[in-house]
């Protein structure tokens, strides 16, 4: 009888879990990523609907800090500095406010994101960038709140809001001609010390062409002022591999003086324990 009251017991609560009412979000959550040149932005942002309502002077009062959006705060990222109205935004992720008047729109990034709605105490050092914007009376009229990205150029884009018959834009510049020149000179300039190692350290743990991986981490070795452990140890090991046990120990105590410097005991073991097995033989 236990038994049979038990899988009862299982059966309805299965059936509870899977009874759980699921309903349309009054606000729907949306996510937009976007590239403009080099820079990623992305904007996660609840919208409201007006259902009815005056949205603007109303619902949103004017001269009033507003969530810009539903629920909790509105973020956009930004994965460069990107400068606005001459003031330059540091690339990370910020919660949007905007204070709505009838002549214009204020726009405030602020520094922190775990809101619901405005923060409880507002802090006019979490302002990382505050800007003023001019509406625009649109002529048709807008039912849910949207956030878009347009005009997008290589070297900048508009940050929109719509919502009833209000538009409101900001611009943003993106450094693009720094990143894309700053790229062209590091291709250009050839591979770096650190693409070397990675060759060679490929080359060495997938069994390839071990002469190869030892030209390549000399290589990051000779562009390398001061020799880092791990490129030394990786050559040790080329070397010993290729049977050159007494260069192996010679490259072997480089890397174990350095890692004994840097007081990164992992290799000063791993160094340690090579020398004494090649050692041997």
């Amino acid at each position: 009888m236990k038994k049979i009251i038990l899988a009862l017991a299982l059966i309805v609560s299965g059936l509870s879990a899977e009874a759980q009412l699921k309903t349309p979000q009054s606000s729907p959550k949306a996510t937009l990523s976007q590239s403009v040149g080099l820079t990623d932005v992305e904007i996660v942002y609840s919208r409201p609907s007006a259902r009815g309502r005056v949205v603007f002077g109303n619902l949103i009062p004017f001269g009033k800090v507003w969530r810009t959006g539903a629920n909790e705060n509105t973020t956009v990222s930004f994965g460069d500095d990107v400068v606005i109205d001459g003031k330059t935004l540091a690339k990370g992720t910020y919660s949007l406010f905007t204070v709505p008047k009838i002549e214009s729109w204020e726009v405030i990034f602020y520094k922190t994101t775990d809101n619901w709605g405005n923060p409880a105490e507002w802090k006019e050092e979490n302002v990382a960038l505050r800007t003023t914007v001019k509406p625009e009376t649109l002529n048709k009229k807008v039912e849910t709140f949207t956030i878009g990205l347009s005009n997008i150029d290589n070297n900048f884009a508009f940050l929109e809001m719509y919502w009833e018959n209000s538009y409101a834009a900001v611009k943003f510049e993106v450094p693009t001609q720094q990143k894309a020149t700053a790229n062209i000179n590091k291709v250009l300039a050839g591979p770096a010390a650190g693409d070397y190692f990675s060759a060679s350290q490929f080359l060495f743990q997938s069994n390839g062409d071990a002469n190869k991986a030892l030209e390549y981490v000399n290589k990051a070795l000779d562009m390398t002022k001061e020799k880092p452990f791990w490129y030394n140890r990786l050559k040790s090991l080329i070397q010993a591999k290729l049977g050159d046990k007494k260069g192996a120990i010679e490259t072997a105590k480089l890397s174990l003086a350095a890692a004994e410097a840097a007081k990164n005991q992992d290799y000063v073991k791993m160094n340690k324990d090579s020398i004494a097995e090649w050692s041997k033989s």
